[in-house]
């Protein structure tokens, strides 16, 4: 799809669209347009023949229900549409699809990215540039046909174009043939993308562009203008004091291994020996990463490195040969993995430190060992300290927080226990029964940051004790670092179903959340970060 992405925009547009999608490209050096070239309305599409919807369907394997939930929230030619919010991982199709499904309806929109428009005047006059038809140039010292900083200034001036788009639209509706041509413009409606939508969050005023340009449609109230958000972070990241009517969701979930694999086998000159080196390589990396943009970098070097003892590159490779191709190939693999998708977590950085600890007995390493392998999966140690936490909120009552942890984070073994009466065993048995029937339990998102925080102040503790001296070791130098994106990383662990959403409260009006891990892996995972979770762990 990244590949589709980057031919697909290498168009002749104006220079603000020109901006916009070089910047958000790796860089690609598209062709610079004349400065004596005036823009007309035709530059408002996608700048390519229409293509038809089974040509749609089959550039993007794996995201069909997606097209045709996007063509369906458009509408009918002319139809009015809410706010769409299209979101999902990185790399996963967003941007390519959604400009491919304006290219087969030949409808105009003007693209906006928050990554090369990063800041609130700069997104302003991008948007207000491509609604006038301005193009940047030497005959206008490369300045903006408007200049606008304030958000109301901006709603002046963009319901002003946008009057004026629509009725040169109109008139070219009246004046236009059915058929689909190069550079046609179909329909009344103009669209406005915001594409990178997450990076508004950084900005200085976030909290009042925000919600700003959520109602923006309201605002505007202009039912001829669509507003389409593209965002790598779901809806849960966006968070505002301000009321604004929520705009419909276009999920799009990360490629399947068949989706990645349809994907790569596209324009192969020799299929059998490309399915040959994915049958290779494509499990080991799937477990890492599924970014396409990632996993196509990789294959590139790879694929070379496959085809070297080869000398015809258009051979059907037989079973002798795929085993010898893969001997040959895997002590590249390895090398490629680490450096496709680099984690900072103390098992990898005591790989060629503690020695001493993997001399010691085989049945001490093999329950106290926390290397990768024994998980499965590569996680960073704050995700990994994310999902400790979980697994204490969902299965520890929240009653027994302040008990388990003092401010230290260190929980105080040296009370003193009173002896329990045969009632008092009756009672605990019994809730041990009906806890263990409703199975785990949910929780807010503030009692999951106050035992991350809880978790971390003593991880830091246990590595300082082992480690003394030896920075490198520390948990992201505090928990400081690790809050920074604890959202984000939330949001990443229930897609990948590690953490599911439950049911909000009624009392306190917010989500819970509710961890999927068994105890297992929890203990797994925690021994990799030297965290002594069965210390914290409630045993009725």
């Amino acid at each position: 799809m990244a590949r589709e992405k980057e031919e697909s925009m290498q168009v002749s547009r104006r220079a603000t669209r020109l901006s916009t999608f070089t910047a958000n490209n790796n860089g690609i050096e598209l062709g610079k347009p004349n400065d004596s070239y005036i823009p007309t309305l035709g530059d408002l599409v996608f700048g390519q023949e229409p293509i038809s919807l089974d040509d749609l369907l089959s550039r993007f394997p794996g995201r069909r229900v997606q097209i045709l939930e996007l063509l369906r929230l458009l509408g009918t030619l002319n139809s009015s549409m809410p706010p769409l919010f299209v979101y999902g991982s990185a790399s996963t199709g967003k941007t390519s699809i959604i400009t491919q499904v304006f290219r087969h309806l030949s409808r105009p929109f003007v693209y906006t990215s928050c990554l090369s428009c990063y800041s609130p005047r700069i997104l302003f006059e991008s948007i207000l540039n491509q609604l006038l038809l301005h193009k940047k140039n030497a005959f206008n010292g490369y300045s903006s046909a408007k200049r606008c900083e304030k958000p109301s200034d901006f709603v002046i001036f963009v319901r002003e174009a946008l009057i004026n788009v629509i009725a040169s639209l109109k008139e070219n509706a009246e004046k236009t043939s059915t058929s689909k041509l190069k550079g046609q413009v179909n329909g009344k409606m103009i669209y406005l993308i915001f594409d990178n939508f997450e990076l508004v969050r950084e900005w200085d005023k976030s909290s009042s562009i925000l919600p700003f340009l959520f109602g923006l449609s309201d605002i505007l109230k202009m039912p001829e203008v669509g507003m389409i958000f593209i965002s790598s972070t779901s809806p849960d990241t966006y968070h505002s004091n301000t009321g604004y009517v929520a705009p419909i969701y276009v999920y799009f979930p990360e490629c399947t291994e068949d989706d990645l694999r349809q994907i790569f086998m596209r324009n192969q000159a020799n299929q059998k020996l490309y399915s040959s080196f994915l049958d290779v390589v494509l499990r080991p990396f799937c477990r890492i990463t599924k970014r396409v943009d990632e996993l196509s970098t990789s294959f590139s070097l790879l694929f070379k490195r496959y085809c070297e003892p080869l000398s015809d590159l258009g051979v059907l490779p037989n079973g002798e040969m795929k085993r010898r191709l893969f001997s040959h190939l895997q002590p590249h693999i390895a090398p490629s993995l680490n450096e496709i998708f680099r984690v900072a977590s103390q098992p990898c950085l005591e790989c060629g430190v503690n020695q001493e600890t993997r001399r010691k007995g085989g049945a001490r390493k093999s329950v106290g060992s926390g290397d990768l392998d024994d998980i499965g999966f590569h996680m960073s140690t704050s995700a990994k300290y994310l999902l400790v936490s979980a697994f204490l909120a969902s299965r520890n009552p929240a009653t027994l927080d302040a008990s388990l942890f003092d401010t230290t984070g260190v929980s105080d073994s040296r009370k003193r226990k009173r002896k329990a009466s045969e009632k008092s065993l009756e009672q605990k048995e019994a809730a041990e029964q009906e806890l263990l029937m409703k199975g785990p339990g949910t929780f807010s998102l503030e009692r999951l940051l106050a035992i991350f925080q809880c978790i971390t102040s003593v991880g830091e503790d246990t590595v300082g004790e082992e480690e003394e001296g030896n920075d490198g070791l520390r948990v992201d130098e505090g928990s400081n670092a690790l809050m920074s994106d604890i959202l984000l990383q939330l949001t990443s662990l229930c897609n990948s179903n590690f953490i599911v959403k439950g049911g909000s409260c009624p009392l306190e009006g917010s989500t819970r959340y509710r961890s999927t891990l068994s105890e297992d892996l929890a203990m797994k995972v925690a021994r990799s970060i030297k965290f002594p979770l069965s210390k914290y762990l409630y045993r009725r």
